[in-house]
C-alpha cells in the first residue's frame, strides 16, 4: 500500500519528536557514566516506564497478538509467565542490584558488576559475559529491525530490503546522539503511546464484532480449540511449562537490569514497581485481546486485510488499525508499534555499545581513555552493532517472536541464575559465575537444535543454576572483603536507605 498523508504526518511528527529528545539528552550527557546509565538519576516513574518499554518490544504489538490470532487462548500462558517473572524481578532483584552495583565500584554494566562483585577471574569473567551479551543481543536487535521493517513495509509500501534501513534509522540516530538519557526519556513517551494503543484497539474491535458474547461465539464456531487454554489437550504439560518459562528470563535481561542500576536510589524502587506492573498487565491484556478478538473480526470482514493476516498473523494489529480507524488515528496507533520497536531496540543497542566500550575497549585497549573518548567510542559501537543486526535481519522470512524467544532464553539462562545467586548467596564465587554463564548459554544454543518441544529456557536455566552452585562449592571461599561487601549491601537493604 501507499501511505496516506495522515500516516506520513503522524509518523514524521513522532520520529522528529524522538530525535529531538535525543538531541536534548545530548546536552545533558557530560561523561561516559551519563551516556551509559544517565548518571544514576532516573526517578520512579521514568524507571518504571523505561523498564517496561525496553522489555516490551515489537513482539507486544506484533508477535503476541499474532500468536493469539493463530493459536487462540492457549498462548496467553506466555503473559501469565511474564507477569509473575516481572513482579519477581522488581521485588527481589531491582533493589539489591541497584545497591550492589553501587558498592561494586559503581559498576556501569553487567559484566562490570560481575567482575567487581567477585574480585577474581576478572578478565575472563568480563570477556565471557560481554560475549554472551553481544551474541544474544545481535539476535534480539535483529528482531527489532525485522519488526520495524514489517511496519514500514506495510505502511509505506517499501520493499523489505529498503524497509530494514528506514525502520532502524531514527532509533540509531537518537541512541547514538543522546545515549541512556535519550533512551530512557523516549521510553517514557513510547510507553504512554503503547498503552493507549493497546487499550483502545481491542475495545473498538469488540464493538465492531457485536460485543464480547458475539465475538466469543464467532471464535467458537470457527475453531472451539481456540477458546481452550489447553488447546484440546494438544498443548500438554510441556507446552504450558514452556510458555510459562518466559517469566524465568527476566532476571537475566541486561537491558532491563540496566534500568534498575540507573534508578536514582533504592527508595524509588517500590513505587516504580507498582507503576511498572500496572502498565505491563494492562498492555499484555490489550495485546491478548487484540489478537484473540481479531479472529472474530476478520472472520466477519474477509476483505479488510484478512488475507494479509492469514499470510502473516503478526500483521493483525496493523491491519486492524488500518481497517477500523480513520487515517489520523491509525497513524497514531501504528506509531505505537514503532514506539515498541524503538524503545527496546534503542536500549539493546546501548547495552551492546556499553559492553564493547566499557568491557573491551576501556577494559583492555585503552584503560586510561578520557571520558570524551569513551562517549564517542560508545556512539561508534552503537552504529556498528546496528549494522550487524540489520545484516542478521536481512531474511524477509524472519519472524519477530521466534527471534525474541531465542535471545530471551539465551539471556535468561546465561545470566538469570548468576544474577540471582550473586545477590543473595555469599558463598558464590567467580568460578561459579563463569560456569553458570557458559553452561546456560551452551545449553540454550544446543537445545535449540534437539527438536524438543520444551522451551530451551527451562533446561538452560536449571543447568546454569546447578553449575553455579557446584562450581562455587568446589572452589575456595570468597575473600573476606567480598563477603564483607555482601553483608554491607544486605545491611543497607534491611535498613531501606
Amino acid at each position: 500500500m501507499t501511505a496516506s498523508t495522515p500516516l506520513l504526518v503522524t509518523f514524521s511528527a513522532y520520529l522528529l519528536l524522538m530525535v529531538g529528545i535525543g538531541f536534548v539528552a545530548w546536552r545533558s550527557t557530560r561523561d561516559f557514566d551519563d551516556y551509559i546509565l544517565g548518571g544514576r538519576s532516573l526517578g520512579g516513574y521514568v524507571t518504571a516506564l523505561s523498564a517496561g518499554a525496553s522489555d516490551m518490544s515489537g513482539w507486544l504489538l506484533m508477535g503476541l497478538p499474532g500468536a493469539l490470532y493463530l493459536s487462540g487462548a492457549s498462548e496467553a500462558w506466555i503473559a501469565i509467565g511474564l507477569i509473575v517473572g516481572a513482579w519477581f524481578n522488581w521485588r527481589f532483584v531491582a533493589g539489591p542490584l541497584r545497591v550492589y552495583t553501587e558498592h561494586s565500584e559503581n559498576a556501569l554494566t553487567l559484566p562490570d558488576y560481575f567482575t567487581t562483585r567477585f574480585a577474581s577471574g576478572g578478565k575472563v569473567l568480563r570477556i565471557v559475559s560481554a560475549l554472551v551479551i553481544l551474541l544474544f543481543f545481535a539476535v534480539y536487535c535483529a528482531s527489532g529491525i525485522v519488526a520495524g521493517a514489517r511496519l514500514f513495509e506495510s505502511v509505506f509500501g517499501l520493499p523489505y530490503a529498503q524497509a530494514l534501513w528506514w525502520g532502524a534509522a531514527a532509533t540509531i540516530l537518537y541512541t547514538l546522539v543522546g545515549g541512556f538519557l535519550a533512551v530512557s526519556w523516549t521510553d517514557t513517551v513510547q510507553a504512554t503511546l503503547m498503552i493507549f494503543a493497546l487499550l483502545l484497539t481491542p475495545i473498538v474491535v469488540i464493538v465492531a464484532t457485536g460485543g464480547l458474547g458475539a465475538s466469543f461465539a464467532v471464535v467458537e464456531q470457527l475453531d472451539p480449540a481456540k477458546l481452550d487454554w489447553f488447546r484440546g489437550g494438544e498443548l500438554g504439560l510441556v507446552g504450558i511449562v514452556s510458555l510459562l518459562a518466559w517469566g524465568l528470563g527476566y532476571c537475566g535481561q541486561p537491558h532491563i537490569l540496566a534500568r534498575f542500576m540507573a534508578a536514582e536510589s533504592l527508595a524509588v524502587i517500590p513505587n516504580a514497581r507498582r507503576i511498572g506492573m500496572t502498565w505491563m498487565i494492562l498492555c499484555l491484556l490489550g495485546a491478548i485481546a487484540t489478537g484473540f478478538f481479531g479472529i472474530a473480526y476478520f472472520a466477519g470482514h474477509p476483505g479488510s486485510g484478512a488475507d494479509a493476516v492469514a499470510a502473516n498473523p503478526e500483521r493483525v494489529f496493523i491491519e486492524l488499525a488500518e481497517a477500523l480507524f480513520n487515517p489520523w488515528v491509525a497513524g497514531v496507533l501504528l506509531s505505537a508499534i514503532l514506539a515498541a520497536i524503538m524503545s527496546t531496540l534503542s536500549c539493546q543497542l546501548l547495552v551492546c555499545s556499553s559492553a564493547l566500550t566499557e568491557d573491551f575497549y576501556h577494559g583492555f585497549v585503552r584503560k586510561h581513555a578520557s571520558e570524551r573518548e569513551l562517549v564517542w567510542v560508545g556512539r561508534t559501537m552503537v552504529l556498528l552493532v546496528a549494522l550487524v543486526a540489520i545484516w542478521i535481519a536481512r531474511d524477509p522470512e524472519s519472524r519477530v517472536l521466534g527471534l525474541v524467544a531465542y535471545a530471551w532464553a539465551g539471556f535468561g539462562a546465561a545470566f538469570g541464575p548468576v544474577v540471582l545467586l550473586s545477590l543473595f548467596w555469599k558463598r558464590m564465587t567467580g568460578i561459579g559465575a563463569l560456569a553458570g554463564m557458559v553452561t546456560g548459554a551452551l545449553v540454550v544454543l544446543l537445545w535449540k537444535h534437539t527438536g524438543s518441544a520444551l522451551y530451551e529456557m527451562v533446561p538452560g536455566f536449571v543447568a546454569a543454576g546447578i553449575a553455579v552452585v557446584v562450581a562455587s562449592l568446589l572452589d575456595r571461599e570468597p575473600s573476606v572483603q567480598v563477603q564483607a561487601t555482601h553483608e554491607q549491601v544486605h545491611a543497607k537493604l534491611a535498613s531501606g536507605s
